[in-house]
């Protein structure tokens, strides 16, 4: 089931909520954590045994990671905030 809002303005709206963050592309900026209102995500440090020769910004410490994805109201902030473009999301 596909959950479909009307904006205040009456255009519809499908909510996207997020799945997964693809963490060789992620480069723990932050920028999706400072714009979810429900606390769905949460910053880790990135082990030596999760860095390869694949991945291309060796001074990134830290990634983000979903938290709690149950949380997620299906904004979209996250997504449209992040500047590699590493979300992934479902619409139920």
């Amino acid at each position: 089931m596909t959950a479909t809002a009307v904006t205040r303005g009456g255009t519809p709206w499908t909510p996207q909520y997020v799945e997964a963050i693809d963490p060789k592309v992620c480069i723990g900026c932050g920028r999706c954590y400072k714009v979810c209102p429900r606390d769905v995500l949460t910053l880790e440090d990135r082990g030596d045994d999760e860095v390869d020769d694949d991945w291309d910004d060796e001074d990134a410490k830290a990634m983000m990671v979903v938290k709690n994805a149950m949380d997620c109201i299906g904004c979209g902030a996250c997504g449209r905030t992040c500047p590699k473009d590493c979300f992934s999301f479902v619409t139920a």
